[in-house]
C-alpha cells in the first residue's frame, strides 16, 4: 500500500512538473511582407521582455512575485541590505507618510499573504515635488521604481529607492 502511494505522489509531481512548461508551436511558413502581431505575439513580447528584466541581476521587479515571495525579498532586502545596493526595484503597495522632527518619510509597504505583517521599503523622489499635492492620498496603492541604497541617521542603518519614479 505505501508503495503504491509512493507511486501515485512520484507521478502527481512529475505530472505537476510537466504541465507549468511552455508549448512553442511553429508554423514553418515564410513570408517578405511584415506580419501584423497578434494579441498572442504581443503576449509573447511582454514574456520575453518579463524574462529579460528576470535575467537582469541589477533588476528586482517585485510585482511579478506572488505576495509570499514579495515579502520574503523585502525582508531580505532588510537583512541584507548590501546584496541589494544599486540595484533597480519595482514594487507595489500602499503608500505610507511618516514625519519625525519635522522631516517627512515616504514608503511603499508591502503586506504579508495574510495581511497581518507588512514590510516597507522607504522612497525619496528626484526633483521638486511638495507633499500633500505631488503625492497620492495615505493607504491608496502605489508603483515604485527605485534605485536601492542605505544611509545613516545617526547610528541606525536606513534603507531606501532613490530618485523614485512614483505611480498613483
Amino acid at each position: 500500500m505505501k508503495k503504491i502511494v509512493c507511486i501515485l505522489l512520484a507521478v502527481m509531481f512529475i505530472a505537476s512538473l510537466a504541465a507549468c512548461g511552455e508549448k512553442t508551436v511553429s508554423t514553418g511558413t515564410t513570408s517578405t511582407e511584415p506580419a501584423q502581431k497578434t494579441e498572442t505575439d504581443k503576449e509573447t513580447t511582454e514574456k520575453e521582455t518579463t524574462a529579460a528584466k528576470s535575467a537582469d541581476t541589477n533588476y528586482v521587479d517585485l510585482t511579478e512575485m506572488s505576495s509570499t515571495m514579495v515579502y520574503s525579498e523585502v525582508q531580505n532586502m532588510m537583512m541584507k541590505p548590501a546584496d541589494y545596493v544599486g540595484k533597480t526595484v519595482k514594487m507595489h503597495g500602499a503608500f505610507s507618510v511618516t514625519e519625525v522632527d519635522n522631516k517627512r518619510y515616504f514608503a511603499c509597504i508591502i503586506k504579508d499573504a495574510t495581511a497581518c505583517c507588512a514590510q516597507g521599503i522607504e522612497f525619496r523622489r528626484e526633483g521638486d515635488y511638495s507633499y500633500p499635492g505631488d503625492y497620492p492620498k495615505e493607504g491608496e496603492e502605489i508603483t515604485v521604481i527605485g534605485t536601492f541604497n542605505t544611509y545613516k541617521e545617526g547610528e541606525q542603518l536606513y534603507c531606501e529607492l532613490q530618485e523614485a519614479d512614483v505611480q498613483f
